[in-house]
């Protein structure tokens, strides 16, 4: 079935709604989401939003803050925009109704800011250990409400459609991009047919792609199918070395990618060995408020030296009443694993939490393909550099998206829509799959040699060992891909590998150390060769 529309958005965490709302106004729009509409990255989000709020901040500390964390590869230009458009943006939140966690003050009542690491000043505006959750219902409410945006579940993008594909590149109407993109072929989970979706502005908002890695704090989702999508199209992709690893997942055989906050420590929670030593002053003058590259880098290394699964964490010091207000989420999903944390300590480890890195844009939020947008976790925009400050990245969503929707109106006149002829998807001789297995398979050893040999910490040895195998794995997979009927599950399974090849790619040609890429081969900082971002396209070696 072909299905046109003016604004086409695969992705429905933050970054996509948001964008929707905006662009609605001038046409329609269609959101495609792997799931149902409430599952994405940003509804996991517990700590909050870091904006300028208080008299006490300024923009000045936010910048300089989110500069130090990028370890000189933030853009400045697009930091200072992202900080001091930032508190408007935020602003739009709650007048779209959500709602902040207050408390009161000398008889006034005002924004419970929360401290996390990496920020001198308090500035984390937060609903209390669920802002994402409340952010999406917002959001999700003002959206199912809007007579021109139609929600498309269990719809999964498959691959983009660019004008090379079916003849020709460039505009008509004099466009200076080396492509354009007209939509995506996009699979129906429940019907198994694939409809192409037509639509003269597109969106890449899919969120991350933590499940590359065998643990994460990600949603299941998070397969990294924007920047694949993008870099099979001719994207360029940058910085994907940069994996953030957060320092405290929950450690416990059933609670499957729970993430402890950071806010937790920003609260006064200590990290501590089995035997209740704290470590974190032997590391960085900050303790636990130290980024988070630093952070997961320690944990990593006192397991390896004591061979312990866990380190603890413990914030009982605190008391009841407040962490129990405090972390209301946080305490009751623990106590279902059998852990008080308002009393004992709790085991933690660090787990693949965010990707610095995505497809390539400017500071409206396009790529090098025309028409084509990219926000959130799948863009990389120069705001994060070579690690994301806690709490920047709904913050960047919002002012990526409000700036992408004023360039697409202003770029596109959808009264004058124009498609191009498009094939329908051709299955070709393709049947269905008796070896599902093979998937399976394949999608576990993906994730095992990425966290073996492209974690926290690697080496050129590592690196070599990991680009061999997922050559060998990528071959597997295209013949298995191009034989049977597509599948959801085969869709994200060719999507985490390409972004593993993207991944190894990226840190084999940082000869360094910088931020959240530690290579024991390199490790000192390079500012002379290797300031500057890591890009490569399809075809190109960077």
């Amino acid at each position: 079935m072909e299905i046109k529309t003016d604004f086409l958005i695969i992705g429905s965490g933050i970054a996509g709604l948001s964008f929707a709302l905006k662009v609605a106004a001038l046409g329609s729009v269609a959101i495609v989401t792997k799931k149902d509409r409430l599952e994405s990255s940003t509804n996991y989000a517990q700590g909050g939003i870091a904006v300028v709020m208080s008299p006490d901040d300024s923009f000045a500390s936010h910048i300089e803050d989110t500069l130090t964390a990028g370890d000189g590869l933030c853009h400045k230009d697009v930091v200072e925009m992202v900080v001091t458009e930032g508190p408007a943006r935020v602003g739009e939140l709650m007048e779209w109704g959500v709602e902040f966690t207050r408390r009161e003050e000398n008889g006034k009542t005002e924004f419970d800011l929360g401290r996390e690491g990496g920020h001198s000043k308090r500035r984390i505006i937060h609903a209390k250990d669920l802002t994402g959750e409340e952010v999406e219902r917002a959001l999700i409410a003002k959206v199912e409400a809007h007579p021109r945006i139609a929600i498309f579940e269990n719809h999964v993008g498959i691959d983009l459609i660019t004008q090379s594909k079916f003849g020709g590149s460039g505009d008509a109407r004099g466009s200076d991009k080396n492509d354009l993109c007209w939509g995506a072929y996009v699979l129906d989970v429940k019907s198994g047919e694939v409809h192409t979706f037509l639509a003269s502005v597109s969106l890449l908002a899919t969120g991350g792609a933590g499940k590359v890695y065998r643990y994460t704090s990600n949603p299941d989702i998070a397969t990294g199918d924007g920047i694949a999508m993008a870099y099979r199209s001719g994207a360029s992709i940058a910085n994907v070395e940069f994996i953030q690893f957060h320092p405290t997942c929950l450690y416990h055989p059933e609670a499957k990618s729970f993430l402890i906050s950071e806010a937790v420590r920003g609260e006064g929670g200590t990290l501590k060995l089995k035997n209740g030593t704290s470590f974190m002053e032997q590391y960085h003058p900050m303790k636990e408020l130290a980024p988070r590259d630093v952070v997961a880098r320690a944990i990593d290394l006192e397991l390896k030296k004591s061979g312990d699964d866990y380190v603890l964490l413990d914030i009982s010091h605190r008391g009841a009443d407040f962490v129990t207000k405090r972390f209301p989420n946080i305490c009751r999903t623990c106590r279902t694993f059998g852990y008080d944390i308002t009393k004992n300590p709790i085991p933690v480890v660090p787990a693949a939490h965010y990707i610095c890195g995505g497809v390539c844009t400017d500071k409206n939020g396009e790529t090098d393909i025309g028409r084509l947008y990219a926000c959130g976790e799948t863009a990389c925009t120069g705001l994060h550099g070579a690690n994301r400050l806690a709490s920047n990245s709904l913050l960047e969503a919002l002012v990526f998206a409000h700036r992408a929707a004023l360039e697409a109106a202003r770029e596109v006149r959808v009264e004058d829509r124009e498609f191009p002829q498009v094939p329908a998807w051709d299955p070709g001789n393709a049947v269905d799959s008796d070896e599902s297995v093979v998937v399976s398979h394949n999608w576990d050893e993906i994730r095992s040699l990425m966290w073996n040999y492209v974690g926290i910490v690697t080496s050129d040895k590592r690196l070599i060992r990991a680009q061999r195998r997922i050559a060998l794995l990528q071959e597997e997979i295209r013949e298995y891909y191009w034989n049977f009927i597509i599948t959801k599950d085969l869709i994200e399974l060719r999507n985490i590998a390409t972004v593993a090849e993207l991944i190894i790619r990226c840190a084999q040609v940082r000869k360094e150390s910088r931020g959240l890429h530690y290579n024991i081969d390199f490790p000192f900082k390079d500012d002379k060769t290797w300031r500057r971002d890591t890009i490569i396209q399809k075809g190109s070696g960077e």
